[in-house]
């Protein structure tokens, strides 16, 4: 199997080795929603995206939870939000999918992700917001990773990364307006809970950035909305504007904010990160990525801090780990610089 795998990944990959940016799609939000992916789906082979699939699902998911879904499934135009049914029954139909294989790769998606995110004020106010995702089968994730670019008349409504199959977006833009990554912020038995959040219609958290993207106006509504919205999960949402001190972090259960940080330039409180775990807590010895990051932002300094020396911080060890796919550079007052860099 380990072979198959390595194989499979030299033949997803571009060409060349090193790190490297991913394929950069359109998804026109004209197109129905169960047609919108099959443009971007052309560009990958089927069969390997099914074997992709069930790879992962037959390695991670509980067969409890399985067969429950397996059940639902005929159901799910009545359960899931739209457009989002619609959008993962046409990838499942764009594929030779199931219904039920095709929810499930999105369920996990939503849950299984370590993160490290920033955002940070120059001495200047201007404002910069960085991440990385972290993944287990991030051999096959990294060869998915793509940059999309939502378009409706032409231009780009919104953009984000994300991996070829998951309708959700866990890093995001509007351009001059704000941009979003969310880190999980799972506890305890999250299939249960996802599961039963989904019987009430809730959506999952990266649908709801996509809605947030789609629908805010400004960073303070994008605020309230990402706040205020029934999800499936608890997630940390980073939320960054194109104003000084809009910058924040909001720490989510399934009903409402647990706690909101944000920027506080005045007070030398010009960076925020956020990874996988309440800022207000210590990080577990094993896994500290908060330490290093806090220190490599104070070494840079704000009047240096930019996207460039945001990503030397996302660069260093464990901030950049054996588990990173990809990261991601944002400034929504300059939504021309997004950047992904898918880490080899």
């Amino acid at each position: 199997m380990l072979l198959y795998s390595q194989l499979l990944l030299l033949c997803l990959l571009p060409a060349g080795s090193g790190d490297f940016p991913p394929p950069r799609l359109n998804v026109s939000l004209e197109l129905p929603p169960d047609q919108r992916w099959e443009p971007v789906l052309r560009h990958y082979d089927a069969a390997q995206l099914r074997r992709m699939v069930h790879q992962v699902l037959g390695s991670a998911v509980p067969k409890w939870v399985i067969s429950i879904v397996e059940t639902l499934a005929a159901q799910l135009g009545t359960i899931l939000p739209q457009p989002y049914e619609a959008e993962i029954r046409g990838i499942c139909k764009a594929l030779g999918l199931k219904l039920g294989d095709g929810l499930l790769i999105n369920l996990f998606y939503e849950i299984s992700g370590f993160c490290t995110s920033i955002v940070a004020q120059d001495s200047g106010g201007n404002i910069y917001h960085g991440r990385n995702l972290d993944y287990a089968f991030n051999d096959i994730l990294r060869s998915l990773t793509v940059d999309l670019q939502f378009v409706k008349h032409g231009q780009i409504v919104y953009k984000g990364t994300t991996f070829i199959g998951f309708v959700g977006l866990w890093t995001g833009q509007s351009p001059n307006k704000f941009t979003i990554s969310g880190n999980s912020r799972v506890r305890g038995d999250w299939w249960e809970t996802m599961i039963a959040a989904l019987l009430k219609r809730d959506p999952p958290p990266s649908w709801l950035i996509r809605d947030t993207l789609l629908e805010a106006e400004d960073f303070q509504s994008a605020l309230i909305k990402l706040s205020k919205s029934p999800i499936t999960a608890n997630v940390y949402y980073i939320l960054g504007g194109v104003k000084p001190t809009e910058g924040v972090i909001i720490s989510r259960n399934l009903n409402g904010p647990v706690d909101i940080w944000p920027l506080m330039p005045k007070k030398g409180q010009w960076y925020r990160v956020e990874t996988n775990y309440d800022h207000w807590k210590p990080p577990p010895p094993y896994d500290d990525r908060r330490t290093p990051a806090n220190h490599a932002l104070n070494a840079t300094g704000q009047k240096n801090i930019n996207l460039p020396t945001l990503l030397k911080v996302l660069s260093i060890k464990p901030v950049l780990n054996n588990f990173t796919v990809y990261t991601t550079l944002m400034c929504a007052a300059k939504p021309d610089d997004y950047k992904t860099l898918v880490w080899t």
